[in-house]
Order: structure tokens, then sequence, then C-alpha cells
């Protein structure tokens, strides 16, 4: 089905009647403001007369950025699209092309739209890091790079707009390739085939999506495309013709037998009569469903009782009946289907279900995206959930408009626990999210990751702890040798996240010598425990072993040098021991406790009030989990409420001041005060990158003191902080010790600074 779309207004002169084609978009859709709509076209127009044209292998469309501007704002003005994205779309290809500094748009039409051109610029990026090859199976080859391709562009939207307004800009390149060389059709089409034609179809943008897989299938499959052509007996304008008629008629004989109904029909593209006789191997002459019908009525029975119209004006198929309402299908799908030889005797296939069956079909369990997309079923509920709030944001925007905080609102809906990640070769691998760059060695290649030296993310160097994100890039430096290093095994310090990188780390130290295990174990405790001021000779290391299932100090040691135990389950063990020792003060965590969270009658402890009496508030009476505050009363302490206690907003607008910040804490927590030295070399940021720190970890500074040597250019820094295990102060100082300039962090005891 090739699209017949409407021409835009063309002068005597051959420029386009911008005025009529402003009064026509407005015909189409709300506009505002058609001021702003019109500087948008003027500053298009004006960009596409910049000779400083920069070769772009993209630039399918020859008519220029102008016009495939008003090209794309038409289409998204078929779509009911705002006039924000109208604007963005008029401008994305003269800012794509380089014509039109984004700067510029952002003061001339402020931040939104620029932020949408934005958005359609990242997205087309994908387009142009894949590497497609030429191939005969074009239309089935590397099934599992499309997927992960799509879910990438899915996941790096935060507005719905975008994605439409890079379906219109597809549109139109395909539609403008027409005399392009061989390999730019193909690769225009081999892109929209894969990526844009099952978006379109999974936001319900049935239309758009027929457009896209025939132009798509024309140029991937010629041959092909040319036969489906020459065995359809009429045009597609014909065809829908003849479905116009037939509309006509049952809607006529559904008035008559008073039944309230709708009856819409379609004309089979061409791509989908291939894909079907594909499917199920069959002939054209066996495809009923070239021209069909949907008919939907209120109830159960009007579905009886229109099949029986139907099949009262025309010879229905034998064979060709399928009652999914007395008998649905597995996921619930219920209709009736049949296939009739209709007007001129011409094969025509009917649906017939209720308004409620129509509504479950196509947004219920059993969407109709699920089971009949054009492109592989995902495997991702995070994927299947984002699609589902892209097509429900359609129908949100019109009811919520324009109001303050939507794109925030929709951005909050969806979490997505998968990121795609480019090799240098544009193939595209999903990791987990958080993982790093081992993580990514390891899941290309066993042998990659034991070699792994370094990486850089989108040409850059880069640490190895550095989290990936959607659409990086990476590269990973190798050695000679296969040599990993233990501390990657420290959950602490964030080299590895993936179960599977880690297993493949612990497994190559695990065939290593047992005694060099040993003796790496061995070093690891005594390091740790020396950090942690701690002395090995107070510590029943047979109570430990037995803690940690190892009848043997050496092969607890073993075992932790070759990665199947965690130095993390040692320090609990002794943390254990210490707490349970209460006669020896040497033994003991830390100073006497500082103080414990305030402890409600409930159990829950509520942090931050220190001392002082709290109080639920009564009015919104908060539980755990709900987001609080507290106000400070006169005489009762503080009062903890919800933050969106209409009471305490109104107390936070007349008194800020008695405004405190408080959180729930764990039932029995409690804290030790221990004092942490940090000797770097001196720079700017250095306090705050570790203040940083500790906030993320959730650790309370209560006392901080520094001091730095002109001289020699290092600082030293004694922070008192608020712990609640070892554990916990392990993991704060191993990542105090990745801050840049950073040479020593340990534990001090007695004031004594070693």
């Amino acid at each position: 089905m090739v699209k017949v779309r409407q021409d835009q207004p063309i002068r005597d002169d051959g420029s386009v009647d911008v005025e009529l084609w402003l009064e026509r978009l407005q015909d189409l859709t709300d506009i505002d403001d058609i001021d702003a709509v019109r500087r948008a076209c003027d500053m298009s127009k004006q960009a596409q007369k910049n000779t400083d044209e920069v070769e772009d292998i993209w630039a399918e469309n020859t008519e220029g950025c102008f016009r495939t501007g008003l090209e794309m704002a038409q289409i998204l003005a078929d779509l009911h699209q705002d006039q924000e994205s109208i604007i963005a779309a008029i401008l994305y290809r003269a800012v794509r092309e380089r014509k039109l500094p984004m700067e510029r748009v952002r003061k001339q039409f402020g931040k939104p739209i620029a932020q949408l051109i934005m958005g359609v610029l990242q997205m087309a990026a994908i387009g142009s890091r894949k590497n497609p090859r030429i191939d005969d199976n074009v239309l089935g080859s590397d099934t599992t790079q499309m997927d992960n391709l799509r879910k990438m562009l899915v996941a790096m939207i935060d507005d719905v707009r975008v994605a439409l307004i890079k379906i219109a800009e597809r549109t139109c390149a395909i539609r403008g390739v027409k005399n392009g060389s061989r390999r730019k059709r193909y690769l225009v089409a081999r892109e929209v085939f894969d990526i844009y034609a099952p978006l379109a179809h999974r936001l319900g943008i049935g239309h758009i999506k027929w457009e896209l897989e025939d132009l798509s299938f024309r140029y991937l499959k010629p041959n092909d495309y040319k036969h489906i052509a020459n065995l359809l007996d009429e045009k597609r304008l014909d065809r829908q013709d003849y479905i116009d008629q037939i509309v006509v008629r049952l809607e006529s004989e559904l008035e008559n037998a008073n039944i309230d109904g709708e009856v819409n029909g379609r004309a089979k593209h061409i791509y989908s009569i291939w894909r079907k006789m594909q499917r199920k191997n069959i002939e054209f002459s066996q495809v009923y469903d070239v021209r069909a019908v949907r008919i939907l009525v209120p109830e159960s029975r009007d579905c009886y009782a229109a099949l029986g119209i139907v099949h009262s004006l025309w010879r229905n198929i034998p064979h060709e009946f399928d009652d999914y309402i007395a008998s649905p299908k597995p996921n619930g799908y219920r209709s009736l289907h049949t296939a009739v030889f209709g007007l001129d005797g011409k094969v025509l296939e009917i649906q017939i279900r209720t308004f409620d069956m129509h509504e479950e079909a196509e947004l219920g369990v059993c969407a109709h995206h699920l089971y009949k997309g054009t492109d592989t079923k995902s495997n991702s509920d995070a994927y299947e959930d984002k699609i589902a709030w892209l097509r429900q944001v359609l129908e949100w925007h019109d009811d919520l408009g324009e109001s303050e905080g939507f794109g925030e609102m929709l951005r909050g809906d969806v979490v997505q626990d998968r990121l795609y990640i480019f090799t240098p070769d544009g193939h595209v691998i999903d990791m987990p999210k958080g993982a790093t760059p081992i993580d990514f060695a390891y899941r290309v290649h066993t042998e990659i990751g034991h070699r792994c030296r370094g990486a850089k993310i989108n040409g850059r160097i880069v640490p190895l702890n550095r989290r990936l994100h959607t659409g990086d890039q990476v590269e990973i430096m190798t050695g000679s040798e296969e040599r990993p290093r233990r501390d990657w095994l420290n959950m602490n310090l964030g080299f590895v996240t993936t179960p599977r990188a880690r297993a493949k780390v612990a497994h190559w130290f695990k065939f290593q010598a047992k005694e060099q295990n040993a003796d790496a174990g061995r070093a690891m405790v005594i390091k740790e425990f020396k950090r942690l001021a701690i002395d090995l000779d107070d510590l029943n290391f047979a109570k430990i072993c037995d803690d940690v299932n190892y009848k043997t100090i050496e092969d607890m040691y073993a075992a932790l040098g070759a990665g199947d135990l965690r130095l993390s389950q040692i320090i609990n063990s002794a943390q254990s021991q210490i707490l349970a020792d209460e006669a020896d003060e040497q033994l003991d965590l830390a100073l006497p406790v500082l103080h414990d969270a305030e402890i409600r009658p409930e159990g829950l402890k509520v942090r931050g009030v220190g001392n002082l009496l709290s109080t639920m508030a009564s009015c919104c009476k908060p539980v755990l989990g709900d987001q609080i505050a507290g106000y400070i009363t006169q005489g009762r302490g503080i009062s903890v409420h919800r933050e969106d206690c209409s009471n305490f907003i109104q107390l936070q607008e007349k008194e800020p001041e008695r405004i405190i910040e408080v959180d729930w804490g764990e039932s029995g927590e409690t804290t030790y005060p221990v004092d942490i030295f940090i000797e770097a070399f001196d720079r700017p940021g250095l306090l705050r990158d570790v203040m940083l720190i500790m906030a993320a970890e959730n650790v309370n500074i209560i006392a901080a003191n520094t001091l730095s040597d002109k001289r020699e250019n290092i600082a030293r820094l004694t922070l008192t902080v608020e712990i609640s295990s070892l554990d916990l102060l392990g993991r704060v100082m191993d990542k105090v010790n990745q801050v840049s300039n950073v040479m020593e962090v340990h534990r001090q005891r007695s004031g004594v600074i070693r």
C-alpha cells in the first residue's frame, strides 16, 4: 500500500504557499499560536537557503529540509499532535543537516521544542551506528539485533512525541528515496522495516505502519512486491472504494435491524498479503482477507444477529468461519470471523465483535500487537510496559492537555531495567542496569573479560567501574595475558555487578594454585582488618571459619582468594564477636553508642530527630514507606507528617524555618561514632567529593577536621561519622579510596593519626 498524500500548495513560481498550507494545517489539528508555526516555517525556509551544506548519508529527501519539515508536520497533524510537536518537526531536518543552530531554536521557541529535537537527534544516532548488511534473507535476518535496537530506541524515549516525530521523519525519508541509488534505498528501507514500522505498529498507528511496510517491502523484495501487485486486479484506491460500498450497505442493514453498531473496513496492504502467504504457505487465491470489514456492536447477541445479516446478504465460504466468542483463543481473544463472496463475487473477510471485545483485543492482555506484530515478541516485561505506556499517552495527552509536570509524570511511570550498548562494530548488546565495562567485556567473551586492561566509552578512556548508559559505544582494551584483578570481586569498588561476570572472575581464580589463593586471601584479611583498626589477635578465627562454613583457616583464606567467599562475610562474623564481647573494651566497635533513633510504639524508628520527643501526626498518620518530614512544635517536640499532608503543606508555607528533614530508620538499628582518616594530594573540590560519597551512602557526619600542608601539597582529613556496621564502614572507605588524589583511608582509634 503506497499512501496517496495531499501535496503541498505550490505557487506558479514553484514555491510553497505557506499561508494556504497553514490554513489546511489548522483544519487537521488545533493550533494555539499560528504565528509561532509561521515563524518556524520562515526559519526553516531561510535555513534551506544556507549554502554551507554538509554531506549527510541520511539526507534521503531531495526536496530539502523546508519541504520535508512541512511534510513531517502534516503527518503529525493527521495524528492530532500538539503545536510544539509540529514546530519541532518543521525545524528538525534543518537542525540535523546543520543548517540551523540548536541554540537559535532554543532562543526563538524555548527549551521544550529544543528538547524534542534533541530527542529525535538521539534516536537518529541509532540509525547511523547500526551496520546493516545486504543479503537475500533481508526480511528475517539478525532478528535478535533488530529486537535489541528497537528496545534501545524505546528505552531512550522519555516523551512519546519524540517517537512520533521520528516516525514522521522516517516516513518522509522512505517516500523521498524513490529516485535514490539502490544502496540508499536499501539502507533506508532496512532501517524503517526493522525499527520504525514495528514501533508504529506497537503504538497503534496503523495507516503509517502499513505505508512503511509496503514501501520497505518494495525496496527490500522488489520482485515479490511486483508479483503481489500484479496479482491484485485493481488499484488500492479501487479496493478502498469497494470497501466503502460494503460499509454503506452493512450500516444500512444494521440500522434496519435496530442494531446500534459501527462498521469500518480496510484493503489489505501488499506486504501483509505476502507475509500471510509465506507464513501459511498458501497461494494468493487462498488469502481471503485481501478485503476486510469489522463490525462493532453493543452486546454479544448482536454479534450473532449481525452474522445472520451478513450471511443473508452474501454466500459464505465453507470452512472459513470461526467462533472465538463461544470458544475464545487461549490469550482471551474473542470475535466472530467469517469469509463471504461479497459484491461482484469478490472475497471479503468480516470480523464481528462487541465494543468491549474490541477494546480488550486492542489494549488488554490479548492486545493485538502482542501476538500478531511485525516483529519478534519481546521477552522483556519492562519493554512491553513502556510500549503500552507510549500507546496510552496518546489518549492521556488529550485529557491532560499542557498541564505542568506532565512530562515528569510520564517519565516516572516506567522504570527500565535493561541497557542497550553498542559494540565498536555497531552491534547491540543488552545488559542489566548498573553494568560496567568489565561486565560488558565478559558479556562479549570470557577471554576478553580476563584480558581486560581498560575501556573506552564513546571514544574516551574511562575507569573500569564507570556505569554504562543506553546508547554508549564501548571498546575494551585488552592485554596479551589473562590476568583478572582480585579487586574486581570487591563489591564495594563496583567493578563487577552482573552475576555472569562475577562467576567468570571467581572461576578463573579458583583454578589458580591453592597456596597462591590462600596467600592472597590472608593478605586481603590482614589489609582490611588493619584498615578497620581491628586487632587480629583478639579474634577467634576458628569461630569465624565455622560461621562461614569452612573447616580450617587455610581453606577459608583459599576460598577468599579464589572468589568463592566474600570478604564482607568474614567481616560480618568478626563484628558479631565484637558486639558479643562487651567485657573486652579492646574489641568494642567504637566508643559508647551515640544514639538510637527514636523508637515508636509500632516498632518503627524515625531518624533525624535525635533525642527529641517525636510523635506521629494524627491528621495524616504516616506509616513506614511514606515520604515524611518533621515540624518543630512548641513544647511537644517533633511532629512527623506525610509530605503530601495538607496541614503540613500549610505549616511549610507559614513557618518554613520549623521544618526539618527526617526519614524512616530500621528497627533495632544502632549507630556508632567512628573516626575515618583520609590522606590525599590537595586539590579544589576534594572535601566536596568525599562528602558526596557520605551522602550517597546515607552516612551522617557529626564532626570534620581538615588540615593542608602547603609545602608538601598534602591534605589530611579526619571525619567522625555515624556507622551501623563494619561492612558499611568498609564500603564507605573503599569508595572514598576511589576518589581522585586520595592516597590512604583507614579507621583511626584513640585520636592517633598514623
